[in-house]
């Protein structure tokens, strides 16, 4: 994962150790590889481990205007100038921001040499938030948009306006079905497409979405390019382990008998287009999904699938309710509350938290007679349908990190204030009406 500029390459590896539970030793080891790989290259990198996720601040969330056509054309012209220099850094408007240009890349060009130590109660807390993870589907998605946020915020941090994503046709292929069968077919073409622009200030593309894995593996073995292996969440584990691995195991065997089904898939993808791709990158805030920033899906029409499928969850709740075993209120404290693991069965009585399953401290087990405690509303009501149902897999949104607390709550104070002042506003009809 990469973010070209005029001069230089920047590579961003989130190490994800903490979350498959790898001790800190293989973590180092790991770190210690991919350092020495990226120091042959030459180019500038940054090793971020995946603890970091706990010092992002609430801005990571919010929309950022796209860069103008200006600064676009300005980038444009820099690289054809750097091209035709044969890669020395001059600047076209002249000699006197040569040395400025240089003092810049030396800077660049200097590694982060700092030990790879996350602190110990960060690891811990990261440890915490995948264990509230009941299944690996969700374990893997939620996985996915932390990277996602991590890698953003280098490229701001740093001032990359470009992301380079090494993900192959292979890789898109499966990523496209599993997508799909995780209720993502809204964001399909972000998520699979040559651009994605869903962040504003930030573009992640994705240059090697023509070549496949079997491609890029024969390059790999014909060149000797060094690789490093790290196990993920999914390492040794069964074909029906998760919805994702799933797929996987689908689409490489039936490639193996039919060679041209990721190409065909991966086709298809290049057609899709987003219907509020206008919106994404304009959409205030509380219109984008709270974890994967894209335009939610969920603001549709009564007679709907996504509405159907609502219907269907409350019956099927009301209907356990109905059943043998204390009653599953739909009062019942949500996650989140500040209430731990209180029983169901005692919120109508004043909240005492007597005979409560889960006890007043821990806050990760919640009611016995609930295999599912209910989500947050303020919190499911930010969310796209996909990340409804990764954050539906949790135990307790307690053990989110804080800035994704701390815009949805900023999202729904703004969401009230707009509430309390609607009547004072002007509508666009009204507005047009206004004698100037």
């Amino acid at each position: 994962m990469s973010s070209s500029c005029p001069l230089h390459v920047l590579s961003a590896i989130p190490a994800e150790g903490g979350a498959s539970g790898r001790s800190l030793e293989e973590r180092q080891q790991a770190a210690a590889q991919l350092e020495h790989i990226f120091q042959a290259t030459g180019f500038p990198y940054h090793i971020v481990p995946l603890e970091e996720i706990f010092t992002l601040p609430s801005s990571i969330l919010e929309a950022v205007s796209a860069i103008s056509d200006s600064s676009a054309s300005s980038y444009k012209a820099a690289v054809d100038q750097f091209i035709q220099n044969g890669g020395e850094a001059v600047d076209h408007k002249g000699k006197a921001q040569d040395s400025s240009l240089a003092d810049a890349v030396s800077q660049l060009q200097t590694h982060d040499r700092q030990p790879f130590i996350p602190p110990a109660d960060q690891t811990q807390a990261l440890a915490r938030l995948f264990a509230s993870v009941k299944t690996l589907t969700a374990k893997e998605d939620f996985l996915q948009t932390l990277r996602q946020h991590l890698i953003l915020r280098v490229a701001r941090l740093r001032g990359y306006s470009k992301v380079m994503l090494g993900e192959s046709c292979t890789r898109l292929a499966i990523k496209l079905l599993s997508s799909i069968s995780l209720g993502r077919g809204a964001a399909l073409a972000l998520d699979t497409g040559f651009a994605d622009p869903r962040f504003g200030d930030v573009v992640m593309v994705r240059p090697m979405r023509d070549y496949s894995s079997k491609e890029i593996a024969f390059y790999n073995h014909l060149f000797s390019v060094p690789s490093v292996f790290t196990p993920g969440l999914d390492t040794k584990t069964s074909d029906k382990a998760s919805i994702q691995r799933l797929t996987e195991s689908f689409v490489t065997k039936l490639q193996t008998d039919f060679p041209s089904t990721v190409s065909t898939i991966y086709r298809t993808s290049e057609k899709l287009q987003s219907a509020r791709s206008a919106q994404t990158n304009d959409a205030e805030p509380p219109s984008k999904c709270l974890l994967c920033l894209c335009a939610l899906d969920t603001a549709v029409e009564e007679a709907s699938a996504f509405n159907a499928t609502l219907q269907s969850e409350r019956l099927s709740q009301g209907k356990k309710a109905s059943g043998l075993g204390p009653p599953a209120h739909a009062s019942a404290p949500a996650l989140g509350s500040g209430s731990g693991g209180q029983c169901c069965s005692s919120s109508s009585v004043g909240g005492s938290g007597e005979g409560g399953c889960g006890g007043g401290g821990g806050g990760g087990g919640g009611c016995c007679s609930t295999p599912r405690p209910p989500v947050n509303s303020d919190l499911k009501s930010l969310l796209c349908y996909s990340c409804r149902l990764t954050i539906k897999d949790m135990t307790t949104v307690d053990t989110l990190p804080s800035y994704i607390t701390a815009e949805a709550e900023r999202r729904k104070r703004r969401v009230e204030m707009r509430k309390e002042i609607s009547e004072f506003l002007l509508g666009e009809d009204e507005d047009e009406e206004q004698p100037c």
